[in-house]
Parts: structure tokens; C-alpha cells; sequence
């Protein structure tokens, strides 16, 4: 009967968690392909001789090799004169993230300093939704337009668990750790979390918080109105309202941002968007391209679930 009870247990856990990875799965290609629908422009609004550089952040951000690669290409690119950051982007992981920032701080950092000889402005434009790490990415330019009703804000930091020790008791599944150091095993789903181990995760945590709010600060303080504190609790905003509280500079789309820009900075020529595209393979290559993102989502989601790993992703989420 212990046996029967412990399969039915096992067979629903495991139903459960499939639905949930497909649902994720299903949840993070629907929001490429809704921010990237966009992505192949023709007319006016798109020329190879043109001065404004797209560089565009779509999904969930797990890595940052490949944004970072085309962001370069945009700063190495002599024809480029300014660069656009469209970003839809729910957020994701803390580091990736960072990473990015870094890299758009220093870029657009050079331009200010040296008057325009080295480095290049960037800009952010928010498209459907524009939160935490997303968010995050936007605070590293210049200047921010969004969108009326753009989803912008969720500033803040999470990372999940899953206490199953009453579902084990229940089953009679009795799972052992053996583990050397005090915390290796925080958040092991066969046992619930002591008060000390979760002051220490919420103060490590809290740290990450803090360097949200700093770094939004580097180019925004004097520009928020109100207290950031209050405005970084994990609540979302429209994008009028993320301009009223400052978070945001000028509602906009895409294009009014690209011809202020243009003339703001009195480029030469018909004011052209240049979108800045990852080399897009064929064939096989490209097949073995999509099982590897396949791949890599699901061990992220498995990751993230606790399931491969004792250490969930801490996310700007």
C-alpha cells in the first residue's frame, strides 16, 4: 500500500513540475515572440546607412554574452551615431544583468566625457514591458521613453523555494542530506528553513536590493520624485505613471524617441533606424541553435525550481 502511495505521490510531483516547465517554456517563447514581431522593418523607418543604432532586449534575461555582442557591434559601428536599447523585457537573472549595465554605463559614459569623441549616447525605449531587470537595463542610459501604458517598475529581488517536507512525511519519503558546511543545504525541499538561515538569505537579498537602487541612482538621482525606497517595493507602474514618478523621462514610441534623438544631436541625412540583428543561420546550424536554447531554458527552469541544484536563481524579477 506504502509503495502504491509513494508512486501515486511521485507520479503527481512529477505531473505537476512538467506542467509547470512547459507552461514556463510556453510563457518565455511567447514573450520573444511578441517583443521581437516587430523585428524585420521595412520603408523609411530602416536603412543600413543609418545613424541610430536598435539594439533590442526581448525575454527573460538569462546570459549576457549574446546582448552584449551586439550592443558592441553597435558601439563599434562607424555609422552609428546613437544608440536605442528596445527593450521587452520581464528581467531575470541578477549578474547577466548587471553585466549588461555595466557595459551600456560605459559606453554611454565615454561620449559624456569626451565630448562626444569616443563612445556613443544610449538611450532606452520601452515597448510592452519594461520590469526589474528590464527596468534595470533601461536606468543604465541616458534617457527613458516608454509607452502610455508600458508595464515598467518591479524593482526588486526574488528567489524561490519549495518546502515539500509535509508532502514527503505524507508519502513516507524520507531524504537524507549529507552535506559539509552549516548552510549547504538551505533550501533542500525535504525540510523547511530555520529562522537563521532565512535572516541570512534575506539580508544577502537585501544587499542586491540596495545595488538596484544605486545604480538606478547613478543616472537618475535628482530625476525621481518621492522616496526610491518606497518606490522600489516591487510594485509596477504604466509608463505616464512612471514619468510622473520620474523613473522614466518622456512618453514616446520607438520612432517619436528615434526622431527627437536625430534631432537632438543634429544628425546628417533622413532620420533612419538601423536594428542590430544577431547573423541569423540556416539549416542545420540553425536547428542546433534553437535545441540549445531549448536545452538551456529547461535547465534553467530546473534549475530555478530547485530540482538540479541546491542554489535557486536569484532574479531581478
Amino acid at each position: 500500500m506504502t509503495q502504491k502511495k509513494n508512486k501515486a505521490v511521485m507520479g503527481i510531483l512529477i505531473v505537476v513540475f512538467l506542467s509547470f516547465v512547459l507552461l514556463m517554456i510556453f510563457a518565455s517563447y511567447t514573450i520573444k515572440n511578441i517583443s521581437s514581431a516587430g523585428g524585420d522593418f521595412q520603408g523609411a523607418s530602416f536603412g543600413k546607412e543609418a545613424s541610430i543604432a536598435v539594439v533590442e532586449v526581448n525575454g527573460v534575461i538569462m546570459e549576457s554574452k549574446d546582448l552584449i555582442k551586439l550592443i558592441h557591434k553597435a558601439e563599434n559601428d562607424k555609422q552609428t551615431k546613437a544608440i536605442i536599447l528596445r527593450i521587452n523585457s520581464p528581467g531575470g537573472a541578477v549578474g547577466p544583468t548587471q553585466e549588461i549595465y555595466e557595459e551600456i554605463r560605459r559606453i554611454d559614459s565615454q561620449y559624456t566625457t569626451t565630448e562626444g569623441k569616443e563612445g556613443k549616447p544610449v538611450y532606452a525605449s520601452f515597448g510592452t514591458i519594461a520590469a526589474s531587470g528590464g527596468y534595470y537595463l533601461g536606468a543604465a542610459t541616458r534617457r527613458i521613453y516608454t509607452n502610455k501604458g508600458t508595464i515598467t517598475g518591479s524593482i526588486g529581488v526574488i528567489m524561490q523555494f519549495m518546502d515539500l517536507s509535509k508532502l514527503y512525511e505524507w508519502a513516507m519519503v524520507n531524504q537524507q542530506n549529507i552535506k559539509a558546511g552549516r548552510y549547504k543545504d538551505i533550501g533542500q525541499p525535504n525540510r523547511s528553513m530555520t529562522a537563521e538561515e532565512k535572516s541570512l538569505l534575506n539580508n544577502m537579498i537585501s544587499g542586491v536590493h540596495d545595488q538596484f537602487r544605486e545604480d538606478i541612482l547613478r543616472t537618475r538621482e535628482g530625476r525621481i520624485k518621492g522616496d526610491l525606497t518606497e518606490l522600489s517595493q516591487g510594485q509596477i507602474f504604466s509608463g505616464q505613471q512612471a514619468v510622473e514618478l520620474g523613473l522614466a523621462d518622456e512618453v514616446g514610441s520607438l520612432w517619436q524617441a528615434g526622431r527627437k534623438i536625430h534631432e537632438e544631436l543634429k544628425l546628417e541625412g533622413e532620420f533612419a533606424f538601423k536594428f542590430i540583428e544577431k547573423k541569423k543561420k540556416t539549416g542545420l546550424w540553425a536547428m542546433m541553435d534553437n535545441l540549445d536554447e531549448a536545452v538551456t531554458d529547461i535547465r534553467l527552469l530546473l534549475n530555478k525550481a530547485n530540482v538540479t541544484s541546491g542554489v535557486p536563481q536569484l532574479e531581478y524579477r
